[in-house]
């Protein structure tokens, strides 16, 4: 990395930490598999917005395709049901290549480090809890909290500098949420945003392998 030393990494979860982009993706097309017509659209609006709340894309896909009330009730059960989908593969699913070693090397390191993530908070804490993954970080912000809270949150905490803070994701959500905050960005680039990272010339990543060596450089 450039201009001065990162002293602080916010990851967001599905498919930078763990492998788990392709799950929530199955998920959506389970939980709405009734609505065969509408699945292609409910998977690319997924794809769209990695990182928001789940939700937020249920109340889209009811008021935008569906057309029916979605009302406490019905987020209720849906997000029950989508939880119920994806928890026990997400705590079974593979670490993103080199993304526990880049954690133990981090934390060696003395550098700082959170998780922003769209996954509903009581859900992200009973996953990180379950993979031992606990002790690396030092603020997990799960759904409602907005990404750009959370990083914004790291920087008061450690009273740092927004570039002194490197927010790796792998969302178009993501970006905007270091942009908003000020923060450096690390895409980590999955077959369908690739084109969209060259397009707007992020800096990217395959896998997390190295990747303290791009920041205590």
């Amino acid at each position: 990395m450039s201009a001065g030393r990162v002293k602080a990494v916010v990851f967001d979860f599905d498919g930078v930490i763990v492998e788990s982009g392709d799950i929530k993706t199955e998920a959506f097309l389970e939980l709405f598999a009734a609505y065969p017509e509408h699945l292609p659209a409910i998977k690319r609006h997924h794809l769209d917005n990695l990182g928001v709340s789940r939700f937020k894309k249920f109340a889209w896909i009811y008021d935008e395709l569906l057309h029916l009330p979605f009302d406490t009730g019905e987020k209720i059960r849906l997000g029950d049901r989508f939880s119920a989908i994806v928890f026990q593969k997400v705590c079974e699913t593979p670490f993103v290549p080199g993304a526990r070693e880049a954690l133990d090397a981090l934390a060696r390191a003395g550098v700082h480090l959170a998780i922003a993530s769209g996954t509903p908070q009581d859900e992200l804490d009973r996953i990180v809890d379950a993979r031992g993954l606990r002790p690396f970080f030092a603020e997990v912000h799960g759904s409602p909290t907005e990404k750009a809270t959370a990083a914004a949150s790291v920087i008061r905490r450690w009273s740092l500098a927004p570039d002194e803070v490197l927010f790796v994701g792998d969302g178009t959500t993501d970006h905007v949420a270091a942009t908003t905050a000020g923060v450096r960005f690390l895409a980590r680039r999955t077959p369908d945003l690739a084109e969209h990272w060259a397009a707007v010339g992020c800096a990217c990543v395959d896998d997390l392998c190295g990747l303290e060596r791009l920041v205590v450089s």
